[in-house]
């Protein structure tokens, strides 16, 4: 017997597209996870950065280590004859009116086999900073009182007693808690680089200095210890003697500590 014929199913008349409402909603689901999901991404791009120049800042001050071992237990000169304006911890030049060099600094020796600092990658150079001190990979060092040879007088005033050779690493009561080297940059009409790190008040003439630790890594500034070791820190304090171009505050530059004071870049 011949079974009967089966039967057609009857033809859906869903396509299996979606709906223009179902389409908002996944366009404003989709949306919602960027926006959530960017910050995170942008966050954790730059704590890569950091890293990176927390590794740069710490080769650095490893160099200027080992260039105490080869210099009598001296740290590197931070501004080698300063009234001639020739040299620098991170280069050299011929001419007042040139940029430094960043091929002939005396920490290059000591900085790997391509001898050459390197750049935070956080940092954004402004068009000017080739005729400033360009080299320095925008970190600045504590030449107040880590690159010179200081002579202190009764009242706690200091006067530079030598400049071609900096302090002898066994002066410093605490290299632990005594700042070597930090992120950093000067307030120009924009951020651009600056070869020191300046303590909060000038130890020669006890007036405040304008401030030059750069604060750019969300808010905190890598810093390298005497020691050797390094970590980070939120600003503080900042404040503008008024010879800025720029606010300093408005481009993270100012101090970190709780004390108004030079203790923590001091031999004390």
């Amino acid at each position: 017997m011949t079974p009967p014929p089966k039967r057609a199913r009857p033809i859906s008349r869903s396509t299996g597209a979606f709906s223009l409402v179902e389409l908002l909603i996944v366009v404003s689901i989709l949306a919602l996870l960027v926006s959530v999901l960017l910050p995170s991404l942008a966050g954790a791009r730059e704590q890569a950065r950091a890293v990176v120049c927390a590794s740069g800042i710490r080769q650095i001050a490893s160099a200027n280590l080992m260039y105490g071992d080869e210099n009598n237990g001296h740290a590197c000169p931070g501004a080698f004859d300063f009234i001639k304006n020739l040299h620098r911890w991170h280069g050299t030049r011929d001419n007042p009116n040139e940029p430094f060099d960043a091929h002939r600094g005396p920490l290059l020796p000591y900085l790997g086999p391509d001898h050459r600092i390197r750049d935070c990658p956080t940092f954004r150079r402004h068009p000017t900073a080739a005729a400033f001190e360009p080299g320095t990979g925008g970190y600045g060092y504590n030449n107040a009182f880590i690159g010179v040879q200081l002579r202190e007088h009764p009242g706690g005033f200091f006067s530079v007693q030598f400049d071609r050779s900096g302090v002898r690493w066994n002066r410093l009561a605490n290299p632990a808690a005594t700042v070597m080297f930090t992120d950093a940059a000067f307030a120009a009409d924009a951020v651009i680089e600056y070869g020191f790190a300046e303590p909060r008040f000038h130890p020669t003439t006890a007036t405040r200095a304008d401030p030059s630790i750069h604060f750019r890594h969300r808010g905190r500034a890598n810093v390298a210890w005497c020691d050797g070791h390094v970590d980070h820190h939120k600003r503080t304090f900042t404040w503008s003697s008024g010879l800025y171009l720029a606010d300093p505050e408005r481009l993270g530059l100012g101090w970190f500590g709780q004390r108004d004071d030079n203790s923590l870049f001091d031999l004390k």
